[in-house]
């Protein structure tokens, strides 16, 4: 038997064992956001840089006091920011509390609505970042001119939307997924909308290098059990991918030869 080989997933210089990234937002408390991540098996955890203390608030519980950096690589996201302005002013300011770090979470929203990226905001702050030396993983829309731009300035991953944040729709637009991953050079990554594990498992039998996910973890009934069905869902989804999947066809085939059969 021929045994497939897959490659490690690595983004801007770091090799991670996970392809599922999760976010640390929604939890009831930071004991069942430390207990949901620990679940997953992610190595990358992503926070809202304006929504997180990470020391800043004296007193106050700190997200480090459960996701230790000796563990897990942290990613700054700039969530709630709607200009390119503020989106750069939110990474230099993760830049300062994390003592240089250099890999961010780009996402630049167009309303309060939808949470849609607005993929001008998202084009200029991107060009700022990466000339000031970030390492850019970039939230955008399922357009592959757009994604193609954002690889073109120098994002390090590019991570489409698969529906709107936290709606648990899954990927709406799979056909603009794929074309996205066909032309990427950098990794792609869905990155919201993802609902449950089959979804998850769909992101990556299109292709994907990861998924990253928080609503659907943080909303479940049972979010660490949740976390550990996700965790599953990635490996088999990726397995799936390299396996490659049988071909569809219009009738049916039987699974056991005729030739040869007994009485005959």
């Amino acid at each position: 038997m021929t045994e497939i080989q897959d490659s490690p997933f690595r983004v801007a210089g770091h090799t991670f064992s996970s392809r599922l990234l999760v976010g640390t937002g929604k939890y009831k408390d930071f004991e069942e956001t430390g207990q949901a991540i620990a679940a997953s098996g992610a190595d990358v955890v992503t926070f809202a840089v304006r929504r997180t203390n990470l020391g800043q608030e004296a007193g106050q519980p700190n997200l480090l006091d459960v996701i230790s950096p000796d563990r897990y690589t942290l990613l700054p996201n700039t969530a709630g920011c709607y200009t390119a302005k503020d989106a750069v002013r939110t990474c230099r300011l993760a830049r300062e509390l994390l003592d240089g770090h250099k890999l961010v979470k780009l996402e630049v929203l167009g309303d309060d609505n939808t949470l849609y990226p607005n993929v001008v905001e998202t084009l200029k702050a991107a060009e700022t970042l990466v000339g000031e030396g970030f390492d850019v993983m970039v939230y955008t829309s399922d357009d592959p001119i757009v994604a193609k731009e954002l690889e073109a300035i120098g994002c390090c991953a590019v991570m489409p939307l698969g529906s709107l944040i936290g709606s648990g729709h899954g990927i709406q637009n799979p056909y603009n997924v794929r074309l996205i991953i066909e032309q990427a050079q950098v990794p792609v990554l869905v990155d919201a909308g993802i609902g449950t594990a089959s979804e998850a498992a769909m992101a990556m039998e299109l292709g994907c290098d990861g998924v990253l996910m928080n609503s659907a973890i943080a909303h479940a009934s049972a979010p660490v059990l949740m976390a550990q069905a996700m965790k599953h869902a990635v490996v088999a989804g990726r397995q799936a991918f390299l396996a490659g999947r049988m071909p569809r066809r219009d009738g049916a085939e039987a699974s056991s030869p005729s030739a040869g059969r007994i009485n005959e």
